[in-house]
C-alpha cells in the first residue's frame, strides 16, 4: 500500500504540486487537471491494488491531495473492510458481507423505535 500526499500552490494561473515527502512533482492550469496527472504519478510508483483520492483547498490559492494506492476497501461507512487485491474483486465480496450486516442494524434501529411505547407516554392521548 502507498499513501502519497501532495501540496499544492497556486502561482498566477497554474497550479504546482509537489510530494510532502518525495521526489513527484507536477503542474497544471486546473486543479483537476492536476489530479489525474498525480494520481497517473502515484499509480507509477506503486500499482498494487485499488486508488481512492481526497482532494482538499486549504485556501482558495493551496490545497492538499492525498492519493492511497492498495489497502483496504471501506463499505457502507466501516460496516465491511477487505484487503483490495491489484485484481479489484474485494469491493464486490465486501458489498455482498455488509449488506447482511446493514440489515441487522436497520432491524435493531426499528425494534429500538418500538421501545418507546413503553414509557407509558403517548402523542395521541
Amino acid at each position: 500500500m502507498g499513501v502519497f500526499t501532495f501540496v499544492l500552490r497556486k502561482s498566477g494561473a497554474e497550479w504546482k504540486a509537489k510530494q510532502y515527502s518525495g521526489d513527484i512533482e507536477e503542474s497544471s492550469t486546473s486543479t483537476y487537471d492536476i489530479q489525474r496527472k498525480l494520481v497517473n504519478a502515484a499509480l507509477a510508483a506503486d500499482s498494487s491494488g485499488a486508488v481512492r483520492s481526497s482532494f482538499s483547498f486549504v485556501s482558495p490559492s493551496s490545497a492538499v491531495f492525498q492519493v492511497v494506492v492498495g489497502g483496504a476497501v471501506v463499505v457502507g461507512g466501516g460496516v465491511a473492510a477487505a484487503a483490495a487485491p491489484a485484481g479489484g474483486a474485494a469491493p464486490a465480496a465486501a458489498a455482498a458481507a455488509a449488506a447482511p450486516a446493514a440489515e441487522k442494524k436497520e432491524e435493531k434501529a426499528e425494534e429500538e423505535d418500538d421501545d418507546d411505547d413503553d414509557m407509558g407516554l403517548s402523542l395521541f392521548d
